[in-house]
């Protein structure tokens, strides 16, 4: 077994919740400064590197807390829901897996892909019939195979999977603790509300949180309607151990805007 990489050096941030930084809405800065720069505020990882970004976090002070899978360009139109996509995606998942247990990075983000008129027991039973396959090797590496839901309504028009209850038939039907749901608590706002009752009733199948502000997916403010403070609470209460990834569009500076969502969710 290859060794495991050195771990990062900065310890646990504050309060209750591991919190992190998803990149490319920061992208304007170099990815070391960056990291540098995030961890000096007390987070803990940053979200959706590629593998050969992966040592620049970790020499910077942060693990990768979610891996991206692929660079395809149509990674978000056409996913595990698309079955002439499964044999090209199960290769980036044999490839991508291991090295994630190697470095340290406990998820890895699959998407659905577009619906295309089909209905959702159609997508349900391809996502886990591509699953079905790929899950022997996450859990042999131990490292979790994680579905991020998106709105339909304003971001990405036609997605397939864009509602909890979709996700949630995915994991029941894959039944394994290898395969868990990404909440991104900004596009589920938009498509279904209830947050913190679904966290709630659901924290099982949730293994990590993107953040933003609704309306717009902007800071974590006065502006928006969703209480953050509320919610990173309900998080932690149902012992969450995850991460909680901030993937706001900043219109301010960004690092300032940064730092404000981290105190606004450490609770």
């Amino acid at each position: 077994m290859p060794r495991l990489e050195r771990e990062p050096s900065s310890g646990r941030g504050p309060g209750r919740l591991r919190q992190a930084v998803c990149r490319w809405p920061f992208a304007g800065i170099p990815l070391a400064d960056f990291c540098r720069a995030a961890a000096a505020m007390g987070l803990e990882a940053v979200d959706l590197l590629h593998p050969d970004e992966w040592p620049v976090a970790r020499d910077n002070g942060l693990l990768c807390s979610m891996g991206n899978t692929s660079r395809r360009r149509d990674f978000l139109t056409s996913g595990i829901a698309d079955p002439p996509m499964h044999d090209t995606i199960l290769r980036e998942l044999e490839a991508v897996i291991p090295r994630a247990r190697v470095a340290g990075v406990p998820n890895v983000i699959v998407l659905s892909g577009n619906r295309r008129g089909r209905a959702d027991a159609e997508g349900v039973d391809a996502c886990a019939s591509l699953l079905h396959r790929a899950l022997p090797i996450a859990e042999r590496e131990g490292v979790t195979i994680c579905l991020e839901m998106l709105n339909s309504r304003v971001d990405h028009r036609d997605h397939f999977a864009d509602t909890t209850r979709f996700g949630v038939a995915v994991a029941e039907a894959v039944n394994s603790p290898r395969f868990k749901l990404l909440y991104d608590i900004y596009h589920m706002q938009i498509m279904e509300g209830d947050v913190i009752a679904t966290i709630r009733r659901l924290g099982r199948h949730l293994a990590h949180f993107h953040t933003a502000g609704v309306p717009g997916r902007h800071e974590l403010d006065h502006s928006q309607e969703l209480n953050y403070v509320a919610i990173a609470r309900a998080i932690a209460e149902t012992g969450f151990a995850g991460f909680l990834a901030h993937e706001f569009l900043p219109t301010r500076e960004p690092l300032t805007s940064l730092r404000e969502a981290v105190e606004v969710c450490t609770v």
